[in-house]
């Protein structure tokens, strides 16, 4: 066989396409294109092709491309009855119209049309996705097709700017054959995205995709999630979910972010959570609803690093790394005595510039400045902005350290008033 170069052909303009065995008679016409899922993703499986007596599926190694352009049967015996469809995803049924997950460029797309691409694999000429079009073009071809002759189609859709996703940047939120939604999205790549990105894609999803999306998230990345996202979509997310497994992503969650969360729900649906909470977690998170979320104690967070007052900078280091929050929170070290009393704190900044036998004691600001866990928002706005503060301690009556306002909180109180 000779060896061409690659060519390509789009979905619409293979679609309807007729197809004749070798001998030139007609065997039916392609209805859609499968391609399989799993560790085979994106490898076109076969031809479904609309027979007299039904569908069939044709293996894409037994279709061959004509020097015409068109479509022909290798043998006749390839043609088999379609009954299995659970291992396929349908091109044309359950991906053109529907939203994708952009991987590379981070967000949602719709699919207008599907670039194929025939290649030469060793003795075969076969078949592959090449790319998932997402703009104008493939949208023309597809409302033009049947209206203009083939060749003109594609001149005149050629005249469009392309944007296409490479088929290894699609992730794909399939059907079963029950015509569920299902995901074939790898775990890993939804990890690697930033939870207030992976945030913006669940608000431009449709509930039972986004609820797809949501769910297949391990609890660690599916909590820095929630903490993205506005209270409405919070309570959607959840919503389908039972008191176990949601109580497993609150205790990932920032405890003051966790408080916000239970705050919004109905009482009985919180109580029913925290009863499935692990003690400890439980009563951080209890002694925060406690509060009045329009003050400095209902936006703080009990997840911040301490140490005594005689440790040196070898036992700050070690605290950091057997921190259990989210480490960009984190920007100082706090200095508590034994009665919990904040005596000091010490920046990272001069932190990694000291000796690991110099006490933090040396090392700590002189002052620090601190507030009273009722202390309004609007004042801890203005303190965080008089005094460029990242974080602010939160202490009671008696000195004690209670908790820690995070710069983001103040952002994102400040963000809601706009």
């Amino acid at each position: 066989m000779d060896q061409r170069a690659s060519t390509r052909v789009s979905l619409t303009a293979l679609l309807g396409a007729p197809v004749a065995d070798a001998q030139g008679q007609l065997r039916g016409k392609l209805q859609d294109i499968v391609v399989a899922t799993g560790p085979d993703g994106g490898k076109v499986a076969g031809l479904v092709l609309k027979t007299r007596t039904g569908l069939c599926l044709v293996p894409s190694q037994e279709v061959r491309e004509t020097p015409a352009g068109t479509l022909e049967l290798r043998s006749a015996e390839a043609l088999v009855p379609l009954k299995d469809e659970g291992g396929y995803l349908f091109l044309q049924r359950d991906l053109v119209d529907r939203q994708i997950i952009d991987i590379n460029g981070r967000k949602v797309v719709r699919v207008n049309d599907v670039d194929m691409e025939w290649t030469d694999q060793g003795a075969a000429r076969l078949l592959r996705v090449a790319e998932v079009e997402v703009g104008l073009r493939g949208a023309f071809r597809r409302v033009f097709k049947g209206v203009l002759p083939r060749a003109r189609l594609e001149s005149i859709s050629r005249k469009f700017s392309a944007r296409a996703i490479p088929w290894q940047f699609v992730d794909v939120i399939e059907p079963d054959p029950a015509r569920r939604v299902k995901l074939r999205i790898e775990h890993e790549r939804l990890a690697g995205i930033h939870p207030s990105e992976l945030a913006d894609i669940l608000e431009d999803l449709a509930p039972a995709e986004r609820e797809a999306v949501f769910t297949s998230l391990d609890q660690e990345v599916a909590a820095e999630t929630l903490e993205e996202v506005e209270p409405k979509l919070q309570k959607a997310l959840l919503e389908k979910l039972d008191e176990e497994r949601i109580a497993d992503i609150v205790e990932e969650m920032d405890p003051g972010a966790a408080a916000d969360l239970l705050g919004e729900l109905p009482e009985h649906q919180s109580d029913a959570i925290l009863e499935e909470m692990e003690p400890e977690e439980r009563q951080e998170v209890e002694e925060l609803l406690e509060f009045d979320e329009d003050s400095a104690a209902g936006c703080m967070t009990t997840d911040y690093v301490y140490l005594g007052v005689d440790a040196n900078v070898a036992q700050a280091v070690q605290a950091l790394r057997s921190f259990d929050g989210d480490p960009e929170t984190v920007t100082e070290i706090f200095l508590l005595d034994d009665k919990r009393v904040l005596r000091g704190a010490v920046s990272l900044a001069r932190l990694v510039m000291a000796q690991p036998e110099t006490r933090l004691a040396v090392l700590a600001e002189p002052r620090v400045l601190s507030c009273p866990p009722d202390l309004k928002q609007n004042q801890l706005a203005e303190m965080f902005d008089k005094y460029n503060l990242h974080a602010l301690p939160v202490v009671d009556s008696q000195g004690r350290m209670v908790g820690v306002v995070q710069a983001e909180q103040v952002i994102g109180f400040l963000r809601e008033k706009l």
